[in-house]
């Protein structure tokens, strides 16, 4: 090797070496890529969206206990909003519920539970999370045809609970002397039973005008005995004893209008333990898969 080969042999053996780099790094983010994939869509999604009932249904509530139910089944995901109304909500849709993908389908169902807060009176202490009764019609249409645009093919409406318009007055006064954050002196309830009611008709209408179950909260739990106390916490928001009727209540109509989601017709995401083979181990999960109706990379 003269001196003017030495450069030009070093550079082309660089060059393999990067080329070699570069091949070994793309298979490894392919093969990343598949394992991706395959885990973000190994179980289809559930969201329940709303405001503080709903975020309150992972204290435990009926959120984690609809969770529970589908533990290998579905993922649950709450997207509750305290204190939030529907006119708010409308600025949440892109993020909630963003643009499906290969690697993040839409949800397979969808709770919209808004309008305990829209009912708030106009003229008392909670004014500013009213809104009045046709605009929410429209807002809860709004979500609705977003949902739908997406692909999300099961949506359940839920309408807000009944009032206990004393233990509303009890539960602010209660708040303001230990230091809660309403610091109001009431009078009168800021919420009254009425109003909810009508507010829990406007969601079944437009369950009815776009051909979407309704769960009508509002009158199940005031067919229970003293359901003031025994489902209500504070004249608005559930007691345990009142998240697991939710639950119940939301498991039939899931059952009833969509089969599919039941929880015995969803598959486990991966195979029982006593079914694996622990001298065939892969012939288990290729078993598994297969029943899913695809290979591991496709669920």
């Amino acid at each position: 090797m003269d001196a003017a080969q030495g450069p030009a042999m070093v550079t082309i053996g660089c060059a393999l070496r990067l080329l070699l780099f570069i091949a070994l790094t793309c298979i490894a983010c392919s093969q990343a890529s598949a394992v991706i994939t395959h885990t973000t869509v190994m179980r289809p999604q559930f969201v329940t969206f709303g405001d503080s009932i709903t975020q309150r249904g992972f204290e435990p509530g009926w959120g984690s206990l609809l969770a529970n139910a589908y533990q290998r089944r579905a993922d649950v995901v709450s997207r509750g909003y305290s204190g939030y109304n529907s006119r708010w909500a409308l600025q949440l849709l892109d993020a909630v519920f963003p643009q499906p993908s290969a690697a993040a389908p839409p949800p397979r169902l969808a709770t919209v539970f808004f309008g305990a807060n829209d009912a708030a009176l106009p003229d008392r202490g909670s004014a500013r999370q009213h809104v009045p009764l046709a605009e929410f019609k429209g807002n809860l249409r709004a979500i609705v045809q977003h949902l739908h645009r997406i692909g999300v093919p099961a949506v359940v409406l839920i309408t807000p609970p009944p009032i206990s318009e004393p233990d509303r007055i009890t539960h602010v006064l209660q708040a303001r002397r230990g230091g809660g954050t309403y610091g109001v002196h009431l009078e009168e309830p800021e919420r009254t039973n009425e109003v909810a009611g009508q507010y829990a008709a406007a969601v079944e209408e437009v369950g009815a005008e776009l051909g979407l179950p309704c769960l009508n909260l509002w009158q199940a739990f005031q067919a229970e005995q003293d359901w003031q106390h025994r489902l209500l916490s504070d004249g608005l928001h559930l007691t345990a004893e009142g998240n697991a009727c939710l639950y119940r209540l939301l498991q039939q109509l899931i059952d009833q209008r969509f089969p599919a989601l039941r929880v015995a017709a969803l598959p486990m995401d991966a195979p029982d333990h006593s079914d694996i083979d622990p001298t065939n181990v892969q012939a288990a999960f290729d078993k598994h898969f297969s029943r899913r109706g695809g290979s591991r990379e496709e669920l």
